[in-house]
């Protein structure tokens, strides 16, 4: 190790942000003999994959599905490492059910890749041979992915890193680096396709914050690939708490310490490095500067420039300012009698309620539905979390009556809406609550109450991206703004990346 503090032995590592991505990079740095202290302004960890409680419920906060745990599976490798046990997990079957405006019969994303063949070639006849080259650049960049590439490199190890996971197998992809999924389309002649382009911005934005037009066609076929076996998407017992809470106890256990409360109010840097963190303490106000010889930010890229003030170099700055706005969240949590929810409903859906209108802004509603036993709802009873995508600074305008309008507006909105496949009726809804951008902002810290990340633009994608590496020496950024981008398996594997490199530079 080199530069230690207080003669210890060990390196020193600050993490900034105690959600899946700092957590993950703590526990791991923790298990490879560093010194690591975790700091969140928040009540309890897990960031936007925390839950909370209210009258016998338990809602997830943000995420509520997740990716990686499949043998080979970037939250079992990480779990591997830390000794600790993977958590009960449900596999979703369907991944999602989607309903496109004025249809009944949702197109069901199938975790079985035959059922999935027969399902899209049905719904979206003629189709298949875009199909077909998404199956074949996911395997290629699965494949890729799993060599544990440095994206994007900033230095020689990093290069090294990415060269030696390059394989024939990956040459199959490199024509299309520059292509966006809206490309492919007209490429087959189906961009005039309504409803398979629509299908499609629908489930993009959900993983890459953009729609088929704007998403880079390697990380869509990634995030459309994923969802079948032998990867897919599962639902955790218990609620999304539990993947941070084994975090923790992986941290703790190798000598890892977590303060909740704490808000990091900047970084410090010295000579281009970065060398200690001002933090408040939320219960006494203190303030007090905390040394260290990496400090590892598990925070927006947004938040980073923010942390640096001053010491931000220009360019890093310049392009964070140039980033396109990212998307906030409104969000509606409903604890309801299970004769709300209809029988046979999928644990997750997707509903357009008009072609006209914008994705996002209630004009589109991801849901999340609990299912008896998986203990967030008491017996008899169930969850729904509806969330919609919606203009993050529009929710910071004008005076608290505004806001407070727009708010009821969103609300009643979204009962409306849901209330054309549950049956929701003040009989049958037991606890509602809602969260929007300010809520997010305000328990996560995240500037504007943002979430999703930056968006899986070209610009933004892959070797064009933020990188974990920051341009100030021993500062790491870690979170939905590096590659892969969102989700707690795309957090957690810039989380390996970022302790891969510490180490390689100790």
């Amino acid at each position: 190790m080199p530069s230690t503090q207080g003669g210890s032995g060990k390196s020193r590592v600050v993490v900034i942000g105690a959600g899946i991505g700092g957590l993950t990079a703590g526990a791991l740095l923790a298990r490879r003999g560093y010194e690591v202290l975790v700091l969140d302004q928040a009540l309890v960890p897990g960031g936007c994959a925390s839950t909370f409680k209210r009258r016998g419920f338990t809602f997830d906060v943000g995420a509520t599905q997740v990716a990686g745990l499949e043998p080979g599976g970037i939250h079992k490798r990480i779990f591997d490492e830390l000794e600790i046990d993977l958590p009960a997990t449900m596999p979703c079957d369907p991944a999602c059910a989607v309903f496109l405006p004025g249809e009944t019969e949702p197109i069901n994303v199938w975790r079985d890749p035959e059922k999935w063949t027969v399902e899209r070639q049905r719904q979206f006849p003629g189709s298949e041979p875009f199909w077909q080259l998404m199956t074949t650049l996911f395997k290629a960049s699965w494949k890729f992915q799993a060599r544990d590439p440095v994206l994007p490199p900033r230095s020689l190890w990093d290069l090294w890193q990415l060269a030696s996971s390059v394989r024939p197998d990956t040459m199959i992809t490199l024509p299309f680096t520059f292509m966006t999924v809206g490309d492919a389309l007209r490429g087959y002649g189906l961009y005039e396709n309504q409803r398979l382009r629509t299908f499609l911005d629908l489930q993009l934005k959900l993983y890459s914050q953009v729609d088929a037009d704007e998403t880079a066609l390697l990380y869509a076929a990634t995030a459309l690939g994923v969802s079948q076996e032998p990867q897919g998407l599962f639902h955790l017992k218990g609620s999304m708490q539990v993947l941070s809470d084994r975090l923790v106890e992986a941290l703790e256990k190798y000598g890892g310490k977590l303060l909740m409360r704490h808000t990091v109010e900047h970084i410090e840097a010295s000579g281009g490095k970065a060398t200690s963190v001002r933090i408040r303490n939320q219960k006494t106000g203190e303030v007090c500067t905390e040394p260290a010889d990496e400090v590892v930010a598990n925070v927006t890229v947004q938040n980073l420039v923010k942390l640096l003030g001053e010491q931000a170099p220009t360019g890093y700055k310049h392009r964070v300012d140039k980033l396109p706005p990212a998307s906030g969240a409104f969000v509606i949590y409903l604890g309801v009698d299970q004769s709300a929810i209809p029988v046979g409903c999928p644990p997750h859906l997707q509903f357009l309620y008009d072609y006209e209108g914008q994705i996002g802004e209630n004009n589109s509603l991801f849901v999340s539905v609990s299912h008896p036993g998986d203990g967030r709802a008491p017996e008899e009873k169930a969850t729904i979390i509806a969330s919609s995508f919606t203009d993050a600074k529009q929710w910071w305008q004008g005076e608290k009556d505004d806001y407070e309008r727009l708010k009821q507006q969103y609300t009643e909105d979204a009962i409306t809406r849901l209330n054309q496949y549950f049956y929701l009726k003040p009989e049958t809804i037991i606890h509602q609550e809602t969260a929007t951008p300010r809520t997010f902002a305000h328990y996560t810290g995240r500037e504007l109450g943002i979430v999703g990340g930056i968006g899986q633009r070209i610009p933004t994608f892959g070797p064009f991206g933020f990188a974990t590496r920051t341009p100030i020496k021993s500062l790491w950024l870690v979170g939905d703004s590096t590659h892969p981008g969102e989700g707690t398996a795309g957090v957690s594997y810039s989380a390996l990346t970022a302790v891969r490199q510490i180490q390689a530079s100790s």
